[in-house]
This record gives structure tokens, sequence and C-alpha cells, in this order.
């Protein structure tokens, strides 16, 4: 589910590099290619049109006297998850999935998360049985655990996935290709905990925040935006093609620079300068990264966007963590990219300790 990118440590570059080549890889669709546009940045003031939806709202649920379990859901990989009872000893190996479980009500079944969560605080202290690259299935198995939620598209080592299944514990596999998607994996784990009417109301919130987004930005001038994720180990990393992030920076009011396939995080400088940011956005600004330190990079100088000191932080951990703080990131990235706009108030939507 990008994954986001849940960047919760650095204590080496390749830490760091591994936690982002996992985060995107859980996002990644069918590739969409943008064009770019040749427009300059301008004062930012809030638009008064008001676009098509891009979601429709869950409608309100009708009270059913029918059994929430057994039930049986057919997960992001199209697998048919039979899950016999209530989950009550919950176990989520991506740091997405935890949030919405709190966010939902669930904590209190959660039983152990991945070393890498660091939301909400009631989390961090759970037991961690998992990293990026492995799973602990023995611990699972030994914690009686009677709901696993995977990452898909690799994110989690399908062999874990498979094997977890053959010792009889019911794994739900999530992954989001867009933003449509993070609100119905929302619902669907909300289905799998027995939090159905929850999830839902939930995803109404975020889709009536997505929309307010877009209609503040609808009409705004797009400046190119690079979206930094890192360039640690000297490659420059930023958004694929074709990923929720482009999805998110268009609707914030950017025009994505990307890297031009859908499978490689990776941008060549020399496509970078072709591409000439108008802005650059860093996110990551919370390790230390600076717009100073960009300004001295070697070659950087010629673009736009370090001509004019166009150069700003972006809270990288909510805007590319598809949870409950996914409407909240889109916030952020829209003032990130014009400083000016004026949003509407948002509904919340706090976790639950």
């Amino acid at each position: 589910m990008f994954p986001l990118s849940p960047f919760a440590q650095r204590a080496a570059p390749s830490a760091r590099l591994a936690a982002l080549i996992a985060s995107f890889v859980l996002v990644l669709a069918a590739c969409s290619a943008g064009s770019a546009a040749s427009t300059s940045p301008t004062a930012s003031t809030a638009a008064v049109a008001t676009p098509t939806p891009l979601l429709t709202a869950a409608p309100t649920p009708s009270p059913t006297t029918v059994p929430a379990f057994p039930t049986t859901l057919t997960d992001d990989e199209d697998t048919a998850v039979t899950i016999p009872a209530e989950p009550q000893k919950i176990v989520s190996l991506t740091p997405a999935s935890t949030e919405i479980l709190f966010a939902l009500g669930a904590g209190p079944r959660v039983i152990a998360t991945t070393e890498f969560d660091d939301f909400p605080p009631a989390a961090v202290a759970l037991p961690a049985v998992a990293t990026y690259t492995t799973v602990d299935v023995e611990k699972i198995v030994g914690m009686e655990a009677d709901l696993v939620i995977a990452g898909g598209n690799f994110f989690n080592p399908p062999e874990a996935i498979t094997r977890l299944r053959s010792l009889g514990v019911p794994v739900l596999v999530v992954y989001a290709p867009n933003l449509a998607g993070v609100l119905k994996d929302i619902e669907l784990i909300g289905s799998a905990v027995g939090l159905s009417a929850e999830a839902k109301a939930m995803t109404a919130t975020m889709q009536a925040g997505i929309d307010a987004v877009s209609a503040a930005t609808a009409g705004l001038v797009k400046p190119r935006t690079f979206y930094e994720l890192d360039v640690s180990t000297g490659p420059i990393y930023t958004v694929a093609d074709g990923s929720v992030y482009v999805e998110m920076i268009e609707l914030a009011g950017g025009d994505p620079i990307t890297t031009g396939s859908t499978a490689d995080f990776s941008i060549p400088l020399e496509r970078l300068i072709a591409a000439d940011p108008e802005l650059i956005l860093l996110g990551d600004a919370a390790y230390n990264v600076t717009a100073e330190q960009v300004k001295a990079r070697s070659g950087w100088n010629v673009m736009t966007a370090v001509k004019t000191d166009a150069i700003r932080p972006a809270n990288d951990v909510i805007i590319t963590r598809p949870g409950p703080r996914l409407v909240q990131g889109l916030r952020e990235l829209a003032l990130a990219i014009h400083p000016n706009l004026v949003l509407p108030s948002a509904a919340p939507i706090p976790p639950v300790p």
C-alpha cells in the first residue's frame, strides 16, 4: 500500500535508500505520462472553479443484521481471503496499514508491526516482526495472529506471505496505485476488522478533503515541480511515472517532473536540467538537506528554481504514506507549491489511541 515513504530513521544512507525503494514499489501504477508545461510560477490565489470530484464518496451505510464474520474478501492481488471471525490479534506489515488500523479504532487489537512504524505513538511500543526486506514468519505464528495485513507489489517478501497462508494465517495484501486505491484499501481493511462503517465514514471525510484541495488549486499556474526524495547515495531519486505522488503533485497545483519510467526512481542530472524545475521540494529536508546545499551542487545552478531561490522543505512522511494523514499531506504539499494559497478548514482524521 506506498507507501509511501516511512523513513523512520536514517542510520545510514543505505537504510534510507532501502526504505525509499520499498516504499515506492508499493504504489507504482500503470504509466500515465504527464506533459511538462512551460509556465512560470505566479502569486497563488484560491480558485473559484469546482472540478468534477475525483472519487465518489461512499454512501452512508445502511443498518444490517447480516453477521460480518465469517467473511471472504478479495485483496489487491485478487486473492480471496477468508477471515473466520472478527480478528483480535492483528499484525500490520506496513506503516500505512498501522495508521489505518489505529485511525479506525482497531489499535488495541494490533499486536505487532514493523521496525519502521513511527505513528501513532501507541504503535511505536509494539513488537516489530518485519523490516523492509524480511518478515519473521515464525514469530507471527507464535503470537497466534489471526490476521496479517501485508504490502503488495513486493513491499513485503511474497514468499513470507505464501508461507503465512500455508500455516493457516489469513493475509490481506494491499497496495494503492492511486488516491482512489488508498480509499479503497482503507475500506477493505475496515471490512477485514469488522469496522466497515467507520472506514466508509473515514473515506468520505478524506474524499471531501481531496476535493477541497483540488478546487482550491484549479486554474492556478502550475510550476514545474521537482520533488526530491533522496540524493544521499549519489543518484538523484524522485517520483516515478504513474505513481500516486505524481497524482498528488498535480492535485496540489504543480507540474511534476518524473523519472520517465514507472520502475526507475532515479533521474539523471541531465534529464533534470533539461526539465528545468521552477520549484524544488525537499522531501529529504528532515534529514538535514537544505536549500543552501542544493545551490552548492555541481550543475544545479542553471535550474530556474535555484536561480530564483524556489527551494522549499516538504513533510515527506505524511505526503508519501498512503493512510489517514494523506489528505493532510496533500494540503501541505499544496501550500508548499503555492504558499499564498488559502485552503478551507479540513475535518480532522486523528488516529484513535
